[in-house]
């Protein structure tokens, strides 16, 4: 039976987390002191060095060798069992789609341990299960955080092969991706460049696009080079988007891919018409995707394609003064855990700013948003037909990748926009592509190190019963303490700088609550049932299942642009109504 004295002490545990949160909340919101430029000092600080030594701290400091088995199979056996029941949805259902399954999985099994779950199941059961809440948190940062990057950059790698190769994907056996390329999560102009090998088989190298070929393109048409003849002539084809679109694609941070540049027609000639055994595809894109001026429209002579715009997010344009990045407190970069590549609070994240600020429609005539809306919800396909809005198409249609709003509420539409070649390549071929991606992404985030650093020393020392020295323990200590108030108070300059709570609509975050808070916690009770959990062990399990959504899927989701508005509600919204949820599975368990 729970008394008062249990429930002060859970009080104790958790409301000064709140009160950090709110006094961030309000000194942005209510009292203005900081700046959106202050408060990306601010996270800088807690990303590079607070979080992750507060992550070192705790698994440095618990016994690996009296983690409870048993609870640990109970959790990664509900993710599991969640995991395989998407991933058959999305294989067989009408409406499953990879996107709907990254989402769900995350809503559902990945909750805020570190930073909630710690404090708060110390508060609920004592010690015992803040050393179980440190074995989920190694468990999420090796393992389940790892296999989220691993299904985003597959989605990525998918995307860009759909896009690139919609009718010769089965006939590539290799892949080389610049050393500059850290991510396919499409927020880089990225081409590719084809090569048949002597087996008549296409090599394809990744790499970024750059506007000294979009110059050189923009001069002359494109003309094979001479010697053998191994490209055809290609003259670039009218544009397909009005004023209107331009701008709302200038002013969106989704990714518009382009359609593919290398089809089956001229993947035969290059292998069969001249009998070279390296050729590479020279072609231009069938169909340009911008109206503005044809030196911005087409990727240089050796590309692929492009797979977002010269001029877009990834890069184009400096944005404006007020549109200063705010970066969330765990590493969100593709290039650097604070760079541009990561999360993008102030300026148009979740629902707003997307039309009016900077520079980012100088010159071109303002239009209504609706123009984009009606555009962007518009179901599209790889192939040639006619657009709903009345333009004409003659060559491929372009690929929108609708906002994220529209992705949430048109399932078909998201279904769609995962478009799939005829074939793919081999499954090893596709395997060591997203591994070297994957790998790319966790050596340039610092929670990577703090993690096996500290799981490393935590091996080391409890074999041994070696001590850290006092020096380096009290260095860590000074960071490390600060770690779990800074963590809150940059959720709460996050929750400020939004301006929405619930960014998704109600309809939806009332489905991403009952993800979160009911799903969740009942599959792992299917889970501790068949493991036997019983007791203390038991409640533990399911309270921690239903702690608020966890920070590190929203930032994915953010720089993969798949469903961010949703995450992101999962983690404000969800912030706000965990303690009472949670309170009540405590009341509930200790009846």
């Amino acid at each position: 039976m729970i008394t008062a004295t249990d429930f002060y002490h859970v009080m104790t545990a958790v409301v000064p987390l709140y009160v950090a949160m709110i006094l961030a909340y309000g000194s942005v919101k209510w009292w203005k002191i900081f700046s959106p430029d202050q408060c990306s000092g601010i996270n800088r600080f807690v990303a590079l060095f607070a979080v992750p030594l507060l992550s070192f701290h705790f698994i440095s400091t618990n016994d690996p060798y009296a983690m409870n088995l048993r609870f640990v199979l109970a959790d990664s056996l509900q993710k599991l069992i969640v995991l395989a029941a998407l991933l058959v949805w999305a294989h067989t259902a009408p409406g499953g789609s990879l996107e709907w399954s990254i989402t769900l999985f995350s809503l559902s099994t990945l909750p805020n341990t570190l930073v909630m779950g710690i404090p708060l199941l110390k508060g609920m059961y004592g010690d015992y299960s803040g050393s179980l809440m440190v074995q989920i948190v190694v468990l999420q940062c090796i393992i389940w955080y790892t296999l989220m990057l691993f299904l985003f950059e597959y989605r990525g790698a998918r995307m860009l092969i759909a896009e690139q190769f919609p009718d010769t994907a089965g006939s590539i056996i290799s892949f080389r991706v610049d050393s500059d390329i850290i991510s396919l999560d499409g927020k880089e102009p990225l081409q590719t460049e084809a090569e048949v090998g002597e087996d008549g088989k296409l090599h394809v190298t990744v790499r970024k696009s750059t506007s000294s070929r979009s110059e050189v393109f923009s001069r002359r048409s494109y003309h094979g080079g001479g010697g053998g003849g191994g490209a055809s002539s290609v003259t670039p084809r009218p544009s397909n988007l009005t004023n209107a679109e331009i701008y709302s694609l200038q002013s969106s941070r989704n990714p518009t891919p382009r359609g593919s540049s290398f089809n089956h027609t001229e993947f035969y000639s290059l292998a069969n018409g001249n009998g070279l055994g390296g050729v590479k595809s020279n072609a231009s894109p069938r169909g340009s995707n911008f109206g503005f001026d044809e030196e911005k429209a087409y990727p240089g002579p050796a590309s692929g394609g492009i797979f977002s715009p010269a001029n877009g997010p990834g890069g184009g344009k400096k944005r404006g003064n007020d549109g200063k990045d705010l970066h969330m407190f765990v590493w969100s970069s593709s290039a650097s855990p604070v760079s541009e590549g990561g999360i993008h609070v102030f300026r148009g994240g979740v629902g707003a700013g997307e039309y009016g600020n900077g520079d980012i429609g100088a010159g071109l005539p303002h239009h209504n948003p609706k123009d984009y809306d009606d555009y962007g919800r518009d179901e599209f396909s790889f192939g040639n037909r006619a657009v709903g809005n009345g333009v004409g198409h003659d060559g491929p249609v372009l690929s929108k990748l609708g906002s994220s709003s529209t992705a949430e509420l048109h399932p078909k539409a998201a279904a769609q926009a995962e478009a799939k070649p005829s074939s793919m390549p081999p499954a090893s071929v596709m395997t060591r592509l997203i591994l070297i991606m994957v790998w790319r992404k966790l050596i340039r985030n610092p929670n990577t190190y703090s993690s096996l650093i500290g799981l490393t020393w935590s091996l080391v020392s409890f074999k041994w019963n070696i001590e850290m020295p006092a020096i380096i323990a009290k260095s860590i200590a000074i960071l490390s303490d600060a770690g779990l108030g800074m963590a809150m108070f940059s959720l709460g300059l996050f929750m400020a700088l939004q301006p929405n709570i619930i960014a998704c609509g109600n309809k939806v975050a009332t489905y991403a609550m009952a993800v979160r808070f009911l799903a969740g916690p009942g599959v792992m009770t299917v889970a501790s049932f068949a493991l036997r959990l019983k007791g203390d062990l038991f409640h533990i399990a399911i309270v921690q299942a239903a702690l608020p959504q966890g920070i590190v899927p929203f930032v994915f989701a953010k720089e993969y642009n798949v469903h961010p508005n949703i995450l992101s509600t999962g983690v404000i919204f969800g912030m706000l109504i965990a303690l009472p949820i949670t309170l009540v599975y405590y009341i509930l368990l200790g009846l």
